[in-house]
Parts: C-alpha cells; structure tokens; sequence
C-alpha cells in the first residue's frame, strides 16, 4: 500500500531542495522578468498595432510560455531521477523503508509544486500589472490562461521525468530533454505546416496530428480563450471549431491532462523495471 506519509515527506525535501537550486532559481527569476516586461510592453500601447488589453497582453504571455515552460518542465524533470542515481542518493533512498511508487509521486509532487510556485510568481505580477492598467475585467480569461499554462508545465515535467527515468545519467537525460523541447518547438505551426505538405494531410489529419504534440493543445485552447476563434490557425482551426463547437475546450483541456498522465505512468514503468540502475 502506498504510505501518504512517505509521499508528502519526499515532497517537501523536493520542495527544500528546489529553493537551493540554483537553475530552478534561474528559471523563476527570468520567467518573472520576462512576463513583467513583456505585459508593461503590451499594456503600454507598444509594439504593433492588433488586439487590445488583455488580448494583446495574452498574446505575448502565450509566446512566452510556449519557449520557457516546456524548457523549464523537460531539464527539471530530467534531473530528477537520473540525476540522483548517477549521485548514489537513490540507491540510499530505496533501500529506506519506502516504495518506487511512493518515490516518484513524492519527487514529481515536489517539483510539480515547485514550478507551479515559479509560474504563479511571474503570472501573479502580470496580473497585477494589467489589473492596474484596466483589465480586471478579464481576470477570468487570464486566469484560464493561467491554468493551462499550468497543464502544460505539468504535462512538460512528466515529460521530463520518462526521460529521467530511461536516462542512465544527468547529462544525458539533460541532453534529451532539450532535443525533445526543440522537437516539439519545430513541430509548431511550421512543422505542421510542412508535414500537411509532405504527407498530403487533411485538414482532420492536420488536427489530429496537432493533438499529438502538448505545446500545440496549449496554444489553440489559449487562442480560443483569448479569441473565442481559432481562425487565426487556419483551416485545421476552423475545422475543430466547426466539429466541436463548445466541446472543443473540454477536449484541450483533457488532452493536455492526458499529457501529464500517460508519461507519468509510463515513467513508474520503466523506473519499476530499471531501478536504480
């Protein structure tokens, strides 16, 4: 049986050992920057000429968490596990009276806990400062965006933690990590773009193949909520509007839930299997 014990345990050391790391740190900082300056740049009527407020706001909040959260869940959930078994503390910390299962909860609670803390920071800023520019009256749509930032955090740091889990050492499980961010970064709008052409996909392929990748499910369910359209992507856009009407934000929502799930279980697999090897 699992021991909620052990879990919050684990959880809280990951916690304490999430504020002396240092490119955790690093991360924290540099989304609360990034996130402040750009809301103060898109609030105060710079840049060019489209979407007002909350929308124009949004829209650079939506570019940013697409580059920087992926980056910070995949390298932070890669260290977790691999990093500890090329150090020895997994072995010491398996031969303590607790399970794999009860381990890896623990660990991906901790950091889970801890990059949510980190996005909040930079979120909470912005918010303050369009709040204070005059667009309290979209807390809601922010704060969607907010949550599905969060999925894709989570989704990311389970990501992160399969490939720590099949890693051998720390570099390594790094060094996949962002060959996966720049994978999924590719296989944007462009990619998607150029494999419709290549394969000659439908416009119901091209979606389909849009779901397959979590940083795609973040950014049609975050233009959806800023836009309440998803023309801006064109006809694989359109194509979900039309088909699922408003069930289509229950879908990106699941979807990017499943995201997070389905590594995670995978993970307890090949971390039951390998151990501390």
């Amino acid at each position: 049986m699992i021991d909620i014990t052990n879990i919050l345990t684990l959880t809280h050391k990951e916690l304490r050992d999430a504020r002396r790391n240092r490119w955790f740190l690093l991360y924290a900082v540099a989304f609360a920057g990034l996130s402040l300056a750009l809301s103060w740049l898109a609030t105060s009527g710079l840049g060019n000429n489209g979407l007002a407020g909350f929308g124009r706001t949004g829209a650079t909040l939506v570019n940013l968490v697409l580059l920087v959260v992926p980056l910070m869940g995949l390298t932070l959930g890669a260290l977790s596990l691999a990093g500890e078994r090329e150090q020895g503390t997994l072995l010491c910390l398996l031969a303590q009276p607790v399970g794999q299962l009860e381990v890896l909860l623990g660990k991906f609670l901790g950091l889970a806990l801890a990059l949510l803390a980190a996005l909040a920071l930079g979120f909470g800023l912005s918010g303050l400062l369009i709040a204070w520019q005059g667009g309290a009256t979209q807390a809601a749509g922010y704060l969607l965006l907010v949550l599905l930032a969060f999925l894709l955090a989570l989704a990311s740091l389970s990501l992160g933690f399969l490939i720590s889990a099949a890693a051998g050492k720390g570099s390594t499980a790094v060094g996949v990590a962002l060959f996966a961010w720049l994978l999924l970064v590719f296989f944007g709008d462009l990619g998607l773009m150029g494999t419709a052409l290549v394969l000659r996909l439908d416009v119901n392929q091209l979606f389909a193949a849009a779901l397959l990748n979590p940083l795609q499910l973040f950014k049609m369910a975050a233009i959806l909520d800023i836009r309440s359209s998803l023309e801006v992507l064109g006809p694989a856009g359109i194509y979900a509007v039309r088909t699922y009407g408003d069930r289509l934000m229950p879908l990106l929502l699941t979807m990017l839930l499943a995201w997070t799930i389905l590594p995670l279980c995978f993970t307890y697999l090949v971390f039951h299997r390998r151990g501390v090897l």
